[in-house]
């Protein structure tokens, strides 16, 4: 690894909109065109993603831009990819459910990809889809997913809503949400499951879902 030298002039118009997309990254990982168009546009400006992504090098961090998809993300910095303690330091581990459960977003994601503005489903019908698979949903582990996949902006929702009709916007950002080596483990964990087994399950029966009157 070499020598650490950072030189960087950030315009004062600029310094503003230059901290928050470095924290916005730092804190959820995705900066997205359709949630943050302000911050995307900059991030997006070749020589401005330059100067975040010299910054972020000083800590093992790279900045990758998908206009395509409208859709800039940290990821680890090629240069330490190897390095021990920082290769995996921006990669959150998830639970078997919450795979499952990313799995199926990214499934009607990919369903409703071109027929209205925005990506919606209802919390109602995601559970029916999860149920169509074969895995009975559990309250608290629905719920803590969701707050995990909203602050690593991969979903949006109102906080204040809830029950079936709840609207959960899916966002682009699902497709780069993947840990390969644990999908590889959660796809190897379907394919050897006999249909009856259904999915993981804690010890204990899980708790029907069933929304609150």
């Amino acid at each position: 690894m070499s020598d650490i030298s950072l030189q960087l002039t950030i315009k004062e118009e600029s310094g503003g909109l230059f901290k928050r997309s470095v924290r916005k990254l730092l804190e959820s990982t995705f900066i997205l065109r359709e949630k943050d168009e302000r911050l995307y546009a900059f991030v997006s400006r070749e020589s401005n993603r330059q100067d975040i992504s010299e910054y972020l090098r000083m800590m093992g961090f790279d900045i990758f831009v998908d206009d395509k998809t409208g859709v800039a993300m940290l990821q680890a910095s090629e240069e330490d990819a190897e390095t021990v303690g920082l290769k995996r330091a921006n990669v959150v581990t998830f639970t078997p459910a919450q795979y499952h459960l990313l799995l199926a977003l990214w499934k009607v994601y990919l369903e409703n990809l071109g027929y209205n503005e925005g990506n919606f489903v209802t919390k109602g019908d995601l559970i029916d889809k999860i149920k169509g698979y074969g895995l009975t949903p559990v309250r608290t582990e629905l719920n803590a997913a969701f707050k995990l996949f909203k602050k690593y902006s991969l979903i949006s929702y109102a906080e204040d809503e809830d029950g079936e009709d709840m609207k959960i916007q899916l966002h682009p950002s699902l497709q780069f949400g993947w840990d390969i080596p644990q999908f590889q483990t959660v796809v190897r964990e379907y394919l050897k499951e006999e249909p009856s087994d259904g999915a993981d399950t804690p010890e204990a029966a899980p708790e029907e879902f069933e929304e609150a009157p």
